[in-house]
């Protein structure tokens, strides 16, 4: 099953793709990437990396809403997929949050326990910390500038690793003038939204069984931010990949098969 759709939020929408048919379910949010192109008519290309899941779970990847207001914020957010998943007739879900996703993730996690049965937090962080704080705020300086170019390329040089970048640097620059979004201003409110992010104090709060997944040299969150992530969720386990960074999702190739033993235990 492949679907593509979109569901009301206030006076707004939220695009999502849907594909398997499990009777289980699992939600992905996915990162600052999100800011710029969303999962709009891309259920076919996104199932991918979820085919393992598809006998088990039906995999639901969702966007932020259509129209954001000024001082958008993360807690926001996740009262809005919180209101996506009832309005979908979700009522208990594996969740999997991907850098800015996880931040969302655990806003959800924290706000309304009821619905998440496992977390997945993947290359993220409690707070914006003094890496992510000087990453992201140099982005939303390209992004004011409207260097989309030099946005797209810094954000790649800081994802992969070395070994990735030396066989792909070449394309980025084709890859950047070929996704160019017509407007910088949903990637701007989501960046922003990042910089006033701090869960710090209410990590405890999360209840349910918890992976968290890293790389050893992670350049967009820095590599304290998962151990704080650790220290701060009590059932949490906590997964490093050695000479990977922010892009171990798409770099490591059992990422997705960790992931589902862990929503499978």
């Amino acid at each position: 099953m492949y679907k593509n759709d979109c569901v009301p939020i206030g006076d707004t929408e939220m695009y999502y793709t849907a594909f398997g048919d499990g009777p289980r379910k699992l939600i992905v949010l996915p990162g600052l990437s999100d800011g710029l192109t969303t999962v709009k008519g891309k259920a076919r290309i996104l199932a991918s990396p979820y085919k393992s899941f598809f006998r088990d779970f039906t995999v639901y990847m969702f966007s932020r809403k259509n129209d954001m207001p000024e001082g958008y914020c993360i807690a926001d957010m996740a009262d809005d997929q919180f209101e996506a998943m009832r309005y979908l007739g979700i009522d208990k879900a594996c969740v999997l949050g991907v850098s800015q996703g996880g931040m969302i993730a655990q806003c959800i996690a924290i706000r309304h326990p009821e619905v998440v049965e496992r977390l997945t937090l993947a290359v993220t962080a409690p707070y914006a910390n003094e890496v992510v704080t000087g990453v992201v705020s140099s982005w939303i300086g390209m992004a004011n500038r409207e260097d989309y170019r030099s946005l797209m390329v810094d954000t790649a040089e800081k994802m992969y690793s070395e070994r990735y970048l030396q066989k792909n640097r070449k394309f980025f620059p084709l890859l950047a003038w070929l996704t160019k979004p017509s407007s910088n201003d949903r990637f701007l409110k989501n960046a922003n939204a990042i910089l006033r992010f701090d869960e710090r104090d209410e990590l405890s709060k999360i209840n349910c069984p918890t992976l968290i997944i890293a790389g050893s040299d992670d350049q967009t969150i820095g590599n304290d931010a998962p151990r704080e992530l650790k220290d701060g969720i009590v059932d949490s386990e906590l997964f490093v990949y050695e000479g990977l960074g922010h892009g171990a999702f798409e770099e490591a190739k059992d990422f997705y098969d960790r992931i589902l033993r862990f929503c499978k235990k």
